[in-house]
């Protein structure tokens, strides 16, 4: 087996950033003596390192592991600094950049989940095998494999900026798969349920929440956010620009939307636009009763003085009591969205159309999300060919025996 080439040229003194090997002689604590070689290194930022191995070849693979980093430009993190010391780091240069509601989401992963269990070790030992078994201690302890998922997307986005900025040699999260979630059931009501419960919310203070949520699919926190000046009812359309959410220590808070396609303009049907009005009109009167009490927020759906609404509250003293009513299941309020998706599409809406209005990134989540309809239009599709097919086929019997005759 060839010989490794040495580390530098002979006769020429170390410079910084190139390293040195020595040899090093531990008295242990029974009296015997150990021999390791030790690599050590000082980074050009006046950082020094020091890798450990049990022989000179192995202290000789750490040294050349540490440069070829330095080299792509991943300067070494300092020895002692640990996983959370990095992410923490990473938390507190992120949190400008991002909504407050994604930033309490990072906060919350990293402290409940990752912390605890690898918050300890050093940098250089997070390694992929680390992370997977970090993945199987949560699902052991209970974690559902989607907030397992959840946790290994905060851990890949926040390794991916500290590899752009060279604090890591690799981000591992991308070597780790995380389990497969178990999609939750999609519990859609159907056109005549729709019907039934838009009849029962008449005269209901939230009658126009209900109405917008299964006439334009928007999401529980842009319903909440959304605002009066968003709202053109003699165009017969509305603007999503934002996005009610709350977050801890800030209560709730109005925050731009998430992606590029979630801010967009949907049409508003007739029976929309009808309890929009009425719902105006009686906002208008409350405040009027609420007098210098009332807090302007502009919002369209607020409390008796103006401010934003809980969902926790909405869920509890008008959904559930309204479902009931109506004798319906106790579906999700998302299930609304999921309502608007299957009655578009199952009235045969292009899934551009639907993925459009419902504000989604690509048309591959709707085709995805709604695959259990659209599989449906497509043997519609598939029993239309045939019905062509037949056409024809019947035409041409006729014809021929017609010219025979």
């Amino acid at each position: 087996m060839p010989a490794e080439p040495p580390l530098r040229p002979r006769g020429r003194k170390r410079a910084n950033g190139e390293g040195t090997i020595s040899r090093l002689r531990e008295r242990l604590p029974n009296g015997k003596e150990r021999e390791r070689w030790v690599a050590r290194i000082s980074w050009p930022d006046g950082r020094r390192e020091v890798r450990y191995g049990r022989t000179h070849a192995e202290a000789a693979r750490k040294l050349r592991a540490a440069l070829t980093a330095q080299d792509l430009g991943a300067l070494a993190p300092p020895p002692a600094e640990t996983v959370e010391g990095l992410l923490r780091r990473w938390l507190d240069g992120t949190q400008r950049s991002i909504r407050a509601s994604t930033a309490e989401k990072y906060e919350r992963d990293l402290r409940v989940h990752v912390f605890p269990r690898v918050g300890r070790l050093p940098v250089a030992r997070l390694t992929p095998d680390r992370v997977r078994r970090l993945y199987a201690e949560l699902g052991e302890g209970g974690l559902s494999p989607m907030s397992i998922r959840h946790v290994h997307a905060t851990l890949h986005v926040a390794l991916r900026q500290c590899l752009r900025e060279g604090r890591v040699a690799r981000n591992v999260a991308d070597l780790v798969s995380p389990p497969q979630a178990q999609r939750h059931p999609i519990t859609p009501l159907s056109g005549a349920q729709v019907g039934r419960l838009l009849d029962l919310a008449r005269g209901d203070p939230l009658e126009a929440l209900f109405v917008l949520a299964v006439t334009t699919g928007m999401r529980r926190g842009e319903l909440l956010g959304l605002q009066w000046t968003d709202v053109d009812l003699p165009g017969r359309a509305l603007a999503v620009t934002g996005s009610l959410q709350r977050v801890t220590g800030l209560g709730q808070l109005r925050s731009d939307p998430k992606t590029a396609a979630s801010r967009r303009r949907v049409p508003l049907v007739p029976r929309a636009v009808a309890a929009l009005r009425r719902h105006r009109d009686a906002q208008t009167a409350g405040r009027e009763r609420a007098g210098e009490w009332w807090q302007d927020h502009g919002l369209v759906f607020c409390t008796t003085l103006g401010t934003p609404l809980e969902a926790g509250n909405v869920l509890r003293r008008s959904f559930r009591p309204l479902l009931e009513r109506a004798g319906l299941p106790p579906i999700r309020f998302h299930d609304l969205r999921h309502t608007a998706a299957t009655l578009m599409l199952s009235e045969g809406v292009p899934v551009k159309v639907a993925s459009e209005v419902l504000g989604h990134s690509t048309t591959a989540i709707t085709a995805d999300t709604y695959q259990h309809v659209t599989e449906a239009m497509q043997r519609q599709g598939v029993r239309a060919i045939d019905r062509a097919i037949e056409k024809a086929a019947s035409r041409d019997r006729l014809v021929s025996r017609l010219a025979s005759s």
